[in-house]
């Protein structure tokens, strides 16, 4: 399978490692280009016990790739993961600014079927819901002018 991950922190770089240890074909996108630069080098900007070995070796094995591109993660995965921060909000609610910015960038590059997950690592009554109906409601608003079908699914 093809999986593209938006978000290289704890919640899309341990998922993405994990996937692509599984077999998957995995593209991680990130907005940090530092972040993404020592990904591609090999050095691990969080420590997670296991994680530098199963990046290393599905990085070997051409399963895991790191980039800034977000039209070439679009491209790449059937599957589009976001896995972006959710910081706690002036009222303490999740901020979904990042989540729906990623709903919005995937929709804007999409040009055939995409299944979008957003994944977080608040507490899934938190962010579960609201992402879900935001993602929603940003697909439906942007890339649909073209009628590309697509699933949102949390």
């Amino acid at each position: 399978m093809r999986i593209t991950i938006f978000g290289s922190g704890y919640v899309g770089l341990v998922t993405g490692a994990c996937l692509a240890d599984a077999g998957n074909h995995v593209l991680c996108v990130d907005v940090d280009e530092r972040k993404t630069a020592m990904l591609q080098r090999g050095e691990i900007p969080i420590h997670e016990p296991g994680l530098e070995s199963l990046i290393s070796r599905s990085v070997e094995a051409g399963r895991l790739r790191f980039t800034t591109n977000a039209k070439e993660g679009v491209d790449h995965g059937l599957f589009q993961l976001i896995a972006v921060g959710t910081p706690p909000d002036e009222d303490g609610s999740a901020d979904l600014r990042y989540v729906l910015a990623v709903a919005r960038t995937i929709g804007d590059h999409m040009t055939d079927y995409k299944v979008v997950v957003t994944k977080s690592n608040q507490m899934f009554e938190q962010v579960g819901d609201v992402a879900h109906v935001g993602s929603h409601r940003v697909f439906a608003e942007v890339p649909f002018r073209r009628q590309v079908p697509f699933v949102v699914s949390q």
